[in-house]
């Protein structure tokens, strides 16, 4: 049996991907993916686009039952969590279930780990000038629009002008 190499983010299952191609007459200019649907034991197609926003991969220390969810998706119960893994989604990095509290803490500590790591390299990022730069001129951007489409509604809104119309001129 070929082993999962992706998974839905939204339905979950176990996906391969099987190749990927140049599209052809409509899709000419597009790049295809060949997926297997292991669940379904089909073979389909999908963009690239639409691949790389729609599946995500396997990680190596995801659990094997519930694919990094935290819940069981063979009983198909979304509140209870996965027994493989006891709802965290990761498994120690041998890939086997934790046995105890304490192996169960490890992969805990594994992800927090890894969360803050994520967390700290977003801050740096943020707290670039640039990106500040950008961000407040995005800000600023926003509000000049919004005062402009607010004036428009105001002018087209009914008052005692000709027409109807609000007087707006000199």
């Amino acid at each position: 049996m070929t082993q999962p190499t992706h998974t839905h983010r939204a339905h979950g299952g176990r996906f391969a991907q099987v190749a990927s191609h140049a599209g052809t007459g409509p899709l000419d200019g597009q790049t295809l993916v060949i997926y297997h649907d292991l669940d379904k034991d089909v073979q389909s197609a999908t963009t690239v686009d639409d691949w790389n926003s729609s599946w995500r991969p396997i990680a190596p220390n995801d659990c094997s039952v519930c694919l990094g969810t935290g819940h069981d998706q063979i009983k198909g119960d979304k509140r209870q969590p996965c027994g493989g893994c006891y709802g965290l989604g990761k498994v120690r990095d041998d890939g086997e279930t934790p046995a105890d509290c304490w192996e169960l803490a490890a992969v805990a500590t594994g992800i927090i780990q890894r969360q803050k790591k994520e967390l700290d390299e977003l801050r740096q990022f943020a707290n670039n000038p640039a990106v500040q730069a950008l961000i407040e001129q995005q800000r600023q951007q926003t509000i000049t629009d919004s005062m402009g489409k607010q004036y428009q509604e105001w002018a087209g809104g009914s008052g005692h002008g000709p027409g109807g119309k609000r007087y707006t001129g000199d």
